[in-house]
């Protein structure tokens, strides 16, 4: 089974910092890492391999250092991997990366699974793998807690919805973007991250994936960020303590009833 894994390269959001004059983030110095949900992504395809054979290749979009979280993907047991970098690919949104990522797996050919994790910690949208799957045409599940039976031709799946979960039969090629939960990613190997290191990992331009120019990077989204900044702290928070739970909830009660809220 050809499975093909978009993944991202991010800053470890506990590092990040926001310039309060630029209102930009501040990525000198903050480490990089693979988007934790992609790990779980890989992982579910991995074990998909395992059982019923195949590739899996880890493709991403990013600037040349993105490459790292590629080896470490690859570290990790994936079979091959693909680095998108260009100048022209730069500030695309949601919408122009799907449609960058979409070109790029159609020039690796005609994969049976593509997955992706539900979201990037950085942007959050759950947007790109979705979009994946409509610029392809093909049929999607989203939310994937569970990979229940995988077949030739479907795979049968639950997705959690609020309050629960539901189960569905998805057919194939698909694209699954996976939930946290649905499995532990594996630990990169001694010899799998010597490997790695010596593996060949081409990277693609605009030009080689045959994107369309007012399709990607600025030019081609749709939305654009005006400003990004941290939110002002209204207050300072106040911790009570007490002997027992009754005590506290009395306190609470007081500070409550003083300030006019109960």
């Amino acid at each position: 089974m050809e499975i093909i894994v978009c993944i991202k390269q991010v800053p470890d959001t506990t590092e990040v910092k926001i310039d309060p004059v630029k209102g930009t983030l501040i990525r000198e110095g903050v480490p990089s890492i693979v988007n934790p949900f992609d790990k779980n992504a890989l992982e579910a395809a991995l074990q998909i391999r395992e059982q019923k054979g195949g590739k899996v290749t880890v493709l991403t979009m990013g600037p040349p250092q993105a490459v790292d979280a590629l080896r470490e993907c690859l570290a990790m047991g994936a079979d091959e991997a693909v680095l998108l970098s260009d100048r022209a690919f730069a500030g695309a949104d949601s919408w122009a990366t799907s449609y960058t990522l979409a070109k790029a797996i159609e020039k690796v050919g005609k994969p049976e699974l593509i997955f992706c994790g539900k979201q990037a910690i950085d942007g959050d949208t759950a947007q790109v793998g979705p979009g994946i799957a409509e610029h392809l045409g093909l049929p999607q599940a989203t939310y994937v807690q569970k990979i229940r039976e995988v077949q030739s031709e479907q795979l049968l799946v639950e997705r959690a919805i609020e309050g629960g979960y539901e189960v569905i039969t998805v057919p194939l090629p698909a694209m699954i973007a996976v939930e946290k939960s649905i499995n532990e990613p594996r630990f990169p190997t001694m010899m799998g991250t010597m490997k790695a290191h010596k593996k060949t990992i081409p990277t693609w331009s605009a030009a080689d994936i045959g994107a369309e120019a007012d399709k990607i990077g600025l030019d081609g989204s749709c939305t654009q960020v005006k400003r990004v900044f941290a939110p002002e702290r209204k207050g300072q928070g106040e911790m009570l303590t007490g002997e027992t739970e009754n005590e506290v909830c009395l306190l609470l009660l007081e500070k409550l009833q003083g300030a006019k809220i109960v």
